[in-house]
């Protein structure tokens, strides 16, 4: 329950040891969700596949036969394997859990006096909200002050906002309602499950559990292997059983082994572990992930549609240069000539004093700086009546009382051109003024101008066009570029990828900034006019060779977005506010602002820039490229390596030799194939290369053709050496005993060399960089500890079926290895001198 306490002083809200004690008494502000996987579930979930349901069936046969060594270390293998799994599942789960945590949304409150910004599960009742446009509400709550409009679809169904203003019939305000328009500080009513939405039941939908595309693929795969392993199980224990006559039982182990070697049960791991890291390591690089499926999509990235402002830029606007009639006046210098008094004082009156837009910062701060206290005592007073920015007057206007019975003082600013037009300058006019505005604009800075007027008694007029004003000056701001900007665009086209800089800022301004982050020597441009005169196949055309998009609204990214998609790319679009979303959530990878975007921007995002630092997203996409090629990697081993394990289980029986595999080694091998799929190649480095590559084609799988074809043929080579190996030990008459141990510990050695060769393709097995990877000494380390025990544990031995290693025995195993390794570099040689060739 939430009870209502009274009403704190709105100015100061609560204090921090009033809120803990509410938080503590009340618990906070979220809803029944999902919870983590249990221990106990994730055990349930691992002994439920049909790998372990194998090796379960195994052991009890084992049991049947009276072979106790057998079935004991069979069971103990499934307790090890299922531990191995645990480890992978909750290192998987408190990633997520870790994003989940970054992810969670945000609410500004005022706490002992100021304005804080807080998870929204920390919000309690009586906390007072300050909202702006763009905000998710965090609770119930009553409007106190200002005025809003919401978007109460969530809860109503309609799409219509609706108005809120602080009157006990229109002040109520709802948690997980959207504010879409104004400003306004409410007061918390109610929390958690005692809010409107916990009433009936909905809880936030969790984007991190949404499988993607990979994910789903490799499902199917997995099915369709299951089916065929089945198939292909029970076929070679009805072969063994009845034609080759050996025992029932002994012909069932080899068909459960069979069915063993053919399921790749490590496709599903290695997507889910891959990636849910991969967005772990990425949220270190200040970027967070909200849909997996954009990890998969981060390295097909073709074009980047950015921001200038935060992104390319700090985002620390300051005022730069004051420009009135003949006269200008360079900030730098210390106080403030007479002559441009009138236009401080205007551009401050026509912005707000609760403002967060960084422009309108910047000119409060030197307003307040270079105006006596006089002249900027009307400043802080509320506007009268305001007109605010439409698309079609890029404008606003602020209308002020200086005292009873006077006209009322109006006070405008904008975008240049849109100003002009609303003082009805003449021709000559425009002129010199728009030479003005092009050679500020060619140095760097947003130019805005100011033009004041007066309004008498009477019905306001429908819009600012309905006044008169007079050109008070211009007023130039400046936001430097990011210091890694040029380097992180530099790398973007080192990696083939297109950089379109958009903003809203006059042409002149936008190439001079586009100039100096290196985005192109002579960038070329379009305009938010220009785009709306052209049809969609014209547009498509100049989007060709466009590298700015300058005066762009917010609508029209969406049209940008889908115009760059028809013609092929793959968009990773950026954004912070609420127009934005439809854009983010129409690209490839919609990429919101963590700092100052807005709850609706972040929400519709597949990533957040925690930083807003374009240079973050840069390295996300390096991260994108690293985490797939790691994929391809793995699939690549898992194909490879299961390759001689069916072989091996397979064509002894079709030619009539001795059992080879038993479902006993081939668990041992697992201990070995699991771990280097989800843990050594997830760790291995990105290509030196990554970033001097072309984007890979959006529809390219690890599981086309040519990855699975490499993997084949690595896998067909490898297992044909080991079966010319056991019909030589067979021919020469070997002990079968021995003969199976060096096969069995050439399969070991194999595993690892398949780890080694699928690792770093661009060098020979004998010029493996172990160091570049600390996994891969660890796997080596395991392959000398395994190999030890079969060699020198007779128990082991003979549960395996393996005899004592001789002389002869070794230097048949040598050789097998030797053939192996010139099998695997043969391979590499001939794929990277044909079409083949596989880009690492």
């Amino acid at each position: 329950m939430n009870a209502v306490d009274p009403l704190p002083p709105t100015g100061s809200g609560l204090s921090q040891a009033e809120a803990k004690a509410r938080l503590d008494r009340y618990g906070p502000n979220t809803l029944p969700d999902s919870k983590p996987k249990s221990l106990w579930s994730i055990a349930r979930d691992v002994l439920i596949e049909p790998m372990f349901l194998m090796l379960l069936v195994a052991g009890g046969l084992y049991l049947v036969l009276g072979d106790l060594a057998e079935a004991t270390f069979l069971l103990m293998s499934v307790l090890v394997v299922i531990g191995i799994t645990l480890l992978q599942e909750r290192k998987t789960q408190r990633a997520l859990e870790a994003l989940r945590d970054l992810s969670a949304p945000h609410a500004r409150v005022v706490r002992n006096g100021h304005e804080a910004r807080i998870p929204s599960a920390e919000v309690v009742v009586d906390d007072v909200l300050s909202l702006r446009e763009g905000d998710r509400i965090a609770a119930d709550a009553t409007l106190l002050g200002g005025y809003l409009e919401a978007d109460e679809s969530l809860l109503t169904g309609e799409s219509v906002p609706v108005r809120k203003i602080p009157d006990p019939g229109d002040s109520s305000i709802f948690a997980g309602t959207v504010v879409t328009r104004g400003r306004g500080m409410a007061r918390v009513t109610a929390t958690a499950t005692a809010t409107a939405l916990g009433r009936v039941g909905q809880a936030l939908s969790s984007t991190m559990e949404v499988t993607s595309g990979l994910q789903r693929a490799s499902r199917r795969l997995v099915r369709r292997f299951a089916v065929a392993a089945m198939v292909c199980a029970i076929s070679l224990w009805l072969l063994n059983w009845l034609w080759d006559g050996h025992g029932l039982v002994d012909s069932l182990l080899s068909g459960i082994a069979l069915a063993m070697a053919i399921l790749p049960e490590e496709f599903p791991v290695i997507l889910t572990v891959f990636l849910a890291l991969g967005a772990w390591r990425i949220a270190r690089q200040k970027v967070l992930t909200r849909r997996i499926s954009a990890v998969e999509a981060l390295g097909a990235i073709t074009v980047l549609a950015v921001d200038k402002t935060g992104t390319l830029t700090q985002n620390r606007m300051r005022v730069a240069e004051l420009h009135v009639g003949r006269h200008s006046f360079p900030a730098a210098e210390a106080g403030l000539p007479p002559e441009f008094h009138a236009l401080v004082r205007f551009a401050l009156l026509a912005t707000p004093a609760d403002s967060t837009d960084p422009m309108e910062q910047a000119i409060r701060l030197f307003g307040a700086e270079r105006l006596d206290a006089g002249a900027h005592a009307l400043t802080k007073a509320a506007a009268v009546k305001e007109y605010g920015l439409d698309p079609e007057l890029l404008a606003m206007t602020r209308a002020f009382r200086e005292a009873p019975n006077e006209p009322y003082l109006l006070s405008a600013k904008g975008a240049p051109e849109a100003v002009i037009e609303l003082c009805g300058l003449t021709a000559a006019e425009q002129d010199v003024l728009g030479s003005e505005v092009h050679a500020m604009a060619e140095r760097g800075l947003r130019v805005i101008g100011v033009a004041a007027g007066t309004w008498g008694e009477g019905d306001w007029p429908a819009t600012q066009r309905g006044f008169r004003y007079r050109f008070i000056g211009l007023v130039g701001l400046i936001d430097p570029p990011r210091p890694a900007a040029a380097g992180a665009i530099a790398e973007c086209h080192a990696a083939g990828i297109r950089v379109i800089m958009m903003t809203g800022d006059h042409q002149a301004t936008a190439r001079a900034i586009a100039a100096q982050v290196g985005l192109s020597l002579a960038p070329k441009l379009i305009t938010g006019a220009e785009m709306e005169a052209l049809t969609d196949e014209q547009l498509g055309e100049r989007l060709r060779h466009v590298d700015v998009c300058a005066r762009v609204q917010p609508t029209q990214k969406l049209r940008l977005v889908r115009t760059l998609q028809q013609q092929g790319e793959v968009v990773g679009m950026t954004g912070d506010g609420v127009n934005d979303a439809p854009a983010l959530k129409a690209a490839n990878v919609g990429v919101a602002m963590g700092e100052r975007g807005t709850d609706v921007a972040r929400e519709a995002a597949s990533l957040v820039l925690l930083d807003d630092d374009f240079a973050s997203l840069v390295v996300a996409v390096r991260q994108g490229r690293r985490i797939y090629d790691n994929i391809t990697k793995a699939t690549r081993f898992v194909v490879a390596v299961h390759i001689p394990v069916v072989a091996l289980a397979l064509v002894p029986s079709l030619l009539h030799w001795p059992i080879l595999l038993m479902p006993v080694q081939i668990v041992l091998l697992e201990l070995l194939i699991d771990p280097a799929c989800s843990i050594v190649f997830e760790s291995a480095k990105a290509s030196p290369a990554i970033m001097r590559r072309p984007p890979r084609p959006i529809g390219e799988s690890p599981f086309r053709g040519v990855n699975l074809g490499y993997g084949i043929a690595q896998g067909m080579g490898l297992a044909a050496v080991l079966l010319l190996g056991y019909a030589f030990a067979l021919g020469r008459g070997i002990g079968i005993e021995q003969g199976r141990a060096a096969v069995y510990v050439g399969l070991i050695v194999a595993v690892f060399l398949l780890t080694l060769a699928n690792h770093d393709l661009s060098h020979a097995l004998w010029r493996g960089r172990l160091a570049d990877n600390p996994w891969l000494l660890r796997m080596l380390g395991g392959v000398g500890l395994m190999l030890a025990g079969i060699v020198s544990i007779p128990a082991l031995r003979s549960m395996l079926g393996f005899g004592a290693p001789d002389a002869t025995t070794l230097v048949f195993g040598s050789f097998m290895l030797a053939g192996c390794v010139i099998w695997l570099e043969a391979v590499r040689h001939l794929t990277r001198h044909t079409s083949l060739a596989i880009i690492e």
